[in-house]
Order: C-alpha cells, then sequence, then structure tokens
C-alpha cells in the first residue's frame, strides 16, 4: 500500500484523494492551510467536461442539489434590449449524458467533497502551514509550522495558486502575472430583490459597459440565492502584486468599484436595469479581488512532488474551467498511478506530456475571453455587442458549426486519452 500526502483541502485536494482511493492502492492524507474550508471565491462555474468527472467521482447528486443548473445565457444591453440569448453547454447536454452546467456557492462544493472524504475515512487536518519537503531515496518528507511531520511515497500539491509546494520545493522561480484585471463579487438573497429578478436571474446574465462586464447568475437549487461580479481592468498597486499592496487597494477599490459600478448601470433601462441597481445597493458583502495568473511554462514536478490544478497552471478565469481542469488533472494522474510498478517518474512525466496541450488550449481561451472585459468607448462598446450579436447569429444560421470547437472542448474526456 503506497500512501499519497496531498497538500490542499480545497476542490482539487478532496478530488485527487478521493479518485486515488477509487482506482489505486493508495491512501491519502490531506493537509489544508486555513484553519477551516473557506469561502473564498464566492461561486464557481463547472462545465459538463467537469461534471461528468464529479459523477464518476460519486457526488454529482450531492452538487446537483445544493447548485444551480441553469446555463442560458442572456446577453444585455444598457438600453434594456437582450442582445442575444444563448446555451452556453449547447447541445452538449444532450450529447453528454446529462452533464451540462452548474454554478455552485464554493462553500457548497466543498462541503459535498468534504463529506465524501469523511465518509471515505479521509483523514483532512487544518491549520497546517507546509515549511519544508524533503527527499530520500525511498520517501518524502513534510514539515509543518507546528512541528509536525508526515511521510509518504509521493506528494501531490494541490495547494492553488499560491502554492507552497511550488514556491518551496517543485519550481520557485514560476511567477505569477498580474492579468491586468480585477472583479467585485457577492451573494445576495434573492429576498432583497425586485419580484421580477427571480425569474430573469435563473440563467447567466452578461450586461456589457464602457468599462467591464456586470454578470450575474443563480448560484442555487433553489434559486433564491443569486451572484453578482462586476470585473474590469485595474492598474496594478504602486506597492507592486505584494498582498499588503492589495490589501490597501482593496479598502480603497471596494467603495470605488461600488460607486463607479453605480454610475455605469445608472442609465440602465427596463426592469432589468432596476435589478442590476438594487443588486449592488443591496449588497452589504463584497469581496475585492485582483485576478493573477502562471506564467506559461514552468515545470509541474521534481521528484516525488507533482503540482495539480492551479498550483500547476492558474489562468483566468474567463473559461469558466478551472474546477474542470483541476478535476482532468486529479482523474489523469490517478489513471497513471493505478499500476504500482510504474514508475513516479514515468507517470509524472506522462501527466505532462498528456495535460500540457490541453491546458495551454484553455488558457488561450480564457485570455482571449477576457477581451470583451476592456475597456471602451461608446462607440466600441457598441462594436463589441454587435460583433458578439453577429457571431451567435451566424453561428446559428450554420448549425452552430462555428461553435464547434467551444463543443469539443466540453465533450473531452480526460479518461478517453492514451497513456
Amino acid at each position: 500500500m503506497r500512501k499519497a500526502i496531498i497538500i490542499g483541502g480545497g476542490p482539487a485536494g478532496l478530488s485527487a484523494a478521493l479518485r486515488l482511493q477509487q482506482i489505486t492502492n493508495i491512501t491519502s492524507t490531506v493537509y489544508e492551510l486555513r484553519p477551516e474550508p473557506t469561502t473564498l471565491g464566492g461561486a464557481i462555474g463547472i462545465l459538463s467536461n467537469g461534471l461528468r468527472l464529479f459523477h464518476r467521482l460519486g457526488v454529482y447528486d450531492d452538487l446537483v442539489a445544493k447548485g444551480s443548473s441553469h446555463s442560458m445565457l442572456s446577453l444585455r444591453s444598457l438600453k434594456g434590449s437582450i442582445i442575444t440569448q444563448q446555451n452556453i453547454v449547447g447541445r452538449v447536454r444532450e450529447q453528454n449524458g446529462g452533464f451540462g452546467y452548474l454554478r455552485i456557492k464554493r462553500i457548497d462544493l466543498l462541503d459535498v467533497l468534504l463529506k465524501a472524504a469523511e465518509k471515505a475515512k479521509i483523514p483532512v487536518h487544518f491549520d497546517k502551514k507546509i515549511i519544508k519537503i524533503e527527499e530520500t531515496e525511498n520517501e518524502v518528507k513534510v514539515t509543518f509550522s507546528d512541528g509536525t511531520i508526515d511521510t509518504g511515497d509521493l506528494l501531490l500539491g494541490c495547494d492553488g495558486i499560491h502554492s507552497a509546494v511550488r514556491k518551496l520545493y517543485v519550481d520557485p522561480d514560476h511567477a505569477m502575472e498580474y492579468t491586468g484585471f480585477a472583479g467585485l463579487g457577492a451573494l445576495i438573497p434573492m429576498s432583497a430583490l425586485p419580484g421580477h429578478s427571480v425569474e430573469e436571474l435563473k440563467g447567466i446574465n452578461a450586461t456589457l459597459t464602457t468599462q467591464g462586464v456586470f454578470l450575474t447568475m443563480s448560484c442555487s437549487s433553489k434559486d433564491d440565492e443569486a451572484f453578482w461580479g462586476f470585473s474590469k481592468e485595474v492598474p496594478l498597486p504602486a506597492t507592486g502584486d505584494t498582498r499588503d499592496g492589495w490589501e490597501v487597494r482593496r479598502e480603497e477599490e471596494i467603495a470605488r468599484f461600488k460607486n463607479d459600478l453605480l454610475g455605469m448601470i445608472g442609465d440602465a433601462k427596463g426592469d432589468w436595469g432596476d435589478t442590476m441597481r438594487t443588486m449592488v445597493k443591496e449588497t452589504s458583502v463584497v469581496r475585492f479581488y485582483p485576478v493573477f495568473r502562471l506564467a506559461a511554462g514552468g515545470k509541474w514536478y521534481r521528484g516525488r512532488c507533482l503540482l495539480l490544478g492551479d498550483a500547476a497552471h492558474a489562468m483566468a478565469p474567463h473559461a469558466g474551467q478551472g474546477v474542470s481542469m483541476a478535476a482532468e488533472d486529479v482523474f489523469m494522474i490517478a489513471r497513471l498511478l493505478e499500476d504500482p510498478n510504474r514508475s513516479l517518474e514515468d507517470a509524472y512525466a506522462s501527466f505532462d506530456k498528456i495535460r500540457r496541450p490541453r491546458v495551454d488550449e484553455i488558457t488561450k481561451q480564457a485570455t482571449s475571453n477576457s477581451e470583451v472585459r476592456r475597456n471602451s468607448s461608446e462607440w466600441g462598446l457598441w462594436l463589441k455587442e454587435t460583433a458578439i450579436w453577429a457571431y451567435f447569429w451566424a453561428s446559428s444560421l450554420v448549425g452552430y458549426k462555428a461553435l464547434a470547437n467551444t463543443e469539443r472542448q466540453l465533450l473531452y474526456d480526460v479518461d478517453e486519452e492514451k497513456i
């Protein structure tokens, strides 16, 4: 029996522990930096390729019971009209066994995975800060700030974009990059909104402005809670990308964002304009977050240690694939480790070779999707709206052929890759 040490008790780490137990002879112990499950991240979108894997993990039904499966996107104008409507998973739901889209609060996703881990008797330890990683010929040894030590046959770094595993051991020089965008987001009860809002908010709504995109969507199975977010270009603080710099900027930006946002949507027409303004005004707790990504390239493994998910390849969130990419990583490495006679070096090298082209493709898509959020003039905004309308109109005329690449990405099945 082999043992894995998993650093990171988020979706990637918990999913890795569950999948390793399902198909390998590897037992896992999970260590999480934070003292308790975190609400960071607000609401998370999971697309078809990820939902299929959570079904195989055995948690799909529990996730659906907590999240919203509405997948109709309405692109709206500040003038009150709907520019276009499109199901973001297209025909994929029908081609993919019913797996389409799910929007779920991050804390609910973690709750489902933690309960599954508890049922599987997988140890999960909180408030554990890793400070040292050492290797011998036969094991990897980790030391935590509280003085405790653990050893295992392998270590999986599932600890996100600020990964201690990457910084301490695997690739300390792999730098983060600020994307130039930051966001403001909040959860709000539907009961605080006008009665007509509930039906509109069941889907995904994107309203273009000259300074970014205002997004709203339901994130609960009962459609009693909604998420709103606004992303725009924000200069890097003068102090650089340090956490101290951003903490100061957060204090300033939250108030400025809310005021600017109300100014931008102040003249929005119709019921939808009323809904957006009410959502912002009724919000008391908001989260400001700068959007970072990892620079291209970088090492994903060293010795007995492998990075998964955002720890290896954090990308901008504008493709909605962060959680799904981590799930694909988990399923691939579990398959590669299923044979106990396969060396870690071979498994990790194969993982890198197979996963990197897929990750690069989705990263490019996320970067491309961010362009619609860039500042523009009123004329530029009209051009954006017209171009998007024309794209979807043309796509409908040719039977969605123009959307074939998106469908291919959503129908991708990591378990069908040759290993």
